[in-house]
């Protein structure tokens, strides 16, 4: 083909304006403005999206850019609208209020369901401004599990279903029979309630794997792992890291474990004479995934488009960070690479750190939402903020290593 000396100054133009493009995108600073000293990986940035919330806990995207964010202490759900180029919300209200505890959500056909320590709630949503209609009770408090102990409620709403959850009393305990550490499913409606899987401790969230019907969640591990041997806090070399937090990949009747054996089918030192502890360990599901102990996994999204190079179908798991540990470990986003062929966990990287040095932390991860446009929102409960992860680089082997 042959160009025209117009032609051709245009075409060099433009390919000095899409070099001028990139260049400019990859001196981008890793952190924006407002945003404390995380440690970011190449590739990734991250900018402040909301700052001095009451509470910033779960949250969810509706059809109209419209970000949730829920507060359980101040029983609301806030309504972050109008993000700017970059990313910053610029309208702040609250589109639900006066339902205690109120915690996780799914957002599907012009509906936002949410789920409370108590109940599950549905209401409909025209505009992401405000609710198109009253609130209508799905699940009412008499027939959940009563408040207490790990009271994070999870929800999952699929075609027909819904899926809910609330963890474990305490810290290694059998709540089976009060109808705890058990992932139900119901109908759309709230009947029909059906035993799907038990032997969880504490899975805050769940979600359907893109393009599959399977069911995933992260388990947040039991405290105090090596007590019986005699460890106590600054002496822990076993606790510190044991055991593990799961990714669990939850089918129909499986059970997990929980409380009998951890990780990949270890028993608890307190129940190692339980005579039901053989038993469940080999009918129990071992982890698809293990991440390190008292990461504290609380949830997690799947990545359903391109924007982030390669990363297609991968997970981000927001991790709140430890407290049964000698050194904090966790406070950070972590992807969880999905083989294509497999679908199976089969590595993972730090995309964020959010530890600060002398054994602090900077922000603590509650949830992690994808956006309409494929970049990630996540949450921090610890200083009310929002945070827009985004990508600046381009795509290297190195992106993908695991640390």
């Amino acid at each position: 083909m042959r160009f025209s000396g117009f032609g051709y100054m245009f075409l060099l133009a433009f390919a000095v304006l899409v070099t001028g493009i990139a260049a400019a995108r990859a001196a981008l600073p890793a952190l924006g403005p407002g945003v404390p000293a995380f440690t970011v990986r190449p590739g990734f940035r991250v900018t402040l999206a909301a700052s001095h919330l009451s509470e910033a806990r779960f949250l969810c995207f509706d059809n109209h850019g419209t970000l949730f964010v829920s507060g359980p202490g101040h029983g609301q759900i806030l309504a972050l609208r109008k993000a700017d180029a970059h990313g910053k919300f610029q309208s702040i209200t609250t589109f639900i209020h006066g339902y205690s505890h109120v915690q996780c959500m799914v957002y599907r056909n012009n509906w936002l369901w949410f789920a409370t320590s108590t109940g599950i709630y549905k209401v409909a949503d025209s505009d992401g401004i405000k609710p198109a209609g009253a609130v209508q009770t799905i699940i009412d408090p008499s027939r959940l599990p009563k408040f207490g102990g790990h009271w994070w409620r999870s929800l999952l709403v699929t075609k027909h279903h819904l899926y809910t959850s609330v963890g474990d009393l305490d810290n290694i305990t059998d709540c089976r029979n009060l109808g705890r550490e058990i992932i139900w499913r119901y109908n759309r409606d709230g009947t029909g309630k059906t035993l799907w899987c038990s032997g969880i401790r504490n899975t805050e969230r769940l979600r359907m794997r893109p393009g599959t019907r399977e069911i995933w969640g992260c388990d947040e591990g039991s405290d105090n792992f090596g007590h019986p041997l005699g460890e106590h806090f600054g002496q822990q070399r076993v606790t510190d890291l044991n055991p593990p937090d799961e990714f669990n990949h939850y089918i129909r009747g499986g059970f997990y474990g929980h409380p009998y054996v951890v990780g990949n089918n270890i028993p608890r030192y307190e129940l190692l004479h339980n005579p039901k502890t053989m038993h469940y360990a080999e009918i129990s599901i071992p982890p698809a995934w293990c991440f390190h102990a008292h990461w504290s996994t609380i949830s997690f999204t799947f990545l359903t488009s391109d924007y982030f190079p390669g990363m297609k179908g991968d997970a981000i798991v927001a991790c709140h960070g430890s407290w049964d540990s000698t050194k904090k470990v966790g406070y950070r986003l972590q992807c969880v690479l999905f083989d294509k062929l497999t679908g199976k966990p089969y590595g993972s990287f730090r995309i964020v750190s959010t530890l600060g040095p002398n054994n602090s932390f900077l922000a603590r991860p509650v949830d992690v939402a994808e956006a309409p446009d494929g970049s990630i929102y996540f949450s921090s409960d610890s200083n009310g903020c929002v945070y827009h992860v985004t990508w600046i680089g381009k795509k290297s082997d190195s992106d993908t290593q695991i640390p």
